[in-house]
């Protein structure tokens, strides 16, 4: 079968080749890939940060249909729309038993420490599965990374109806979905970004960097924001943190130009801000996407096929990126 692999890291060293098909296991499920999402977690894996096996197959957001079952399998069939959950988990631990498989203690992320997805089949435990209907390709490459992503950063939030929101990069791959689920949730959400059509997810007002912390004084009457997501980083982190409010809640799940940032913690403790890190999300969250997603579109700037799969991690980083990145296989 088809795929794309690297046996040493970095963009230049990823090829589109054939590698020996295989068969599910027992309790294991071989889907034929439809589309797969690109995200910062892809680039990172092609980039250098450790994984196995090697070689390896990156891929960690992927869509497909059942091919094919293994023996025990008894709750998907061939021809099943599925979106896979991305996350090895052994269900024992302290952290599977509170609903936490996301942080398993044994566990990782599929694509680092398995094979990922960019490949034509993929094969994987039936408990990692989730069917899907009634929704288009391109939601459905976006649930089990950005949109769960997005979705668990503001229920771990407690984002209630009624809050103000403020979404730092509302253009990108969880942006666009913190946009969206934050007005599902009842939220006013004002969405940073320069890309007009932010507008068109349902924000109810967008601002670019230089301008959020007058607008959202402007709009909270001074009380500031009750949670703000900011995936960025460096560079926005004390944007991001001087329009939380008293008592506001701010939250990230990404670092995309820079981790190291410093803060006088006065201005934390001063107002009863909480901070919150979080990753991925659980099984249960990516099921209520599945019928949330009904209600969300996304923006994609440009579909690659798998033999782009180069060309769909470049793109992802360009700054004059547009949108999603989805990988049609």
């Amino acid at each position: 079968m088809k795929v794309l692999l690297f046996e040493k890291s970095g963009i230049e060293n990823l090829k589109y080749t054939d590698v020996k098909d295989e068969e599910p296991e027992t309790h294991q499920v071989k889907i034929r890939v439809l589309s797969a999402g690109v995200n910062p977690i892809d680039y990172f894996v092609v980039n250098g940060i450790p994984v196995r096996p090697l070689p390896h197959i990156p891929g960690a957001e992927i869509y497909g249909e059942v091919e094919k079952t293994g023996d025990s399998v008894r709750n998907f069939s061939r021809g099943d729309k599925v979106v896979v959950y991305n996350r090895v988990f052994d269900g024992s631990c302290d952290m599977c038993l509170q609903s936490s498989e996301n942080l398993c203690r044994n566990g990782g992320i599929i694509s680092v420490i398995t094979n990922g997805g960019y490949s034509e089949f993929f094969i994987v435990d039936e408990k990692n599965l989730i069917k899907v209907s009634g929704i288009s390709e391109e939601i459905a490459a976006s649930l089990p990374v950005a949109a769960l992503t997005a979705y668990h950063g503001l229920r771990t939030a407690g984002l209630r109806a009624g809050e103000t929101l403020v979404v730092f990069g509302a253009s990108g791959n969880t942006g666009q979905f913190a946009v969206q689920l934050g007005k599902i949730m009842g939220a006013q959400v004002i969405a940073v970004s320069k890309k007009g059509w932010v507008k068109e997810l349902g924000a109810d007002l967008v601002t670019d960097l230089s301008n959020v912390k007058d607008v959202v004084s402007k709009v909270t009457e001074g009380k500031m924001a009750d949670v703000v997501v900011d995936p960025l980083g460096e560079k926005t982190w004390l944007n991001s943190l001087e329009v939380v409010g008293v008592k506001g809640r701010w939250v990230t799940f990404g670092t995309l130009t820079g981790s190291n940032v410093s803060v006088q913690l006065n201005t934390i403790y001063s107002k009863h801000i909480s901070l919150f890190g979080t990753t991925g999300g659980n099984r249960k969250e990516l099921q209520e996407l599945t019928s949330l997603s009904r209600k969300m579109k996304v923006k994609v700037g440009k579909v690659f096929s798998l033999e782009e799969g180069k060309e769909a991690l470049k793109y992802l980083m360009a700054g004059d990126r547009d949108g999603r990145a989805i990988i049609k296989v």
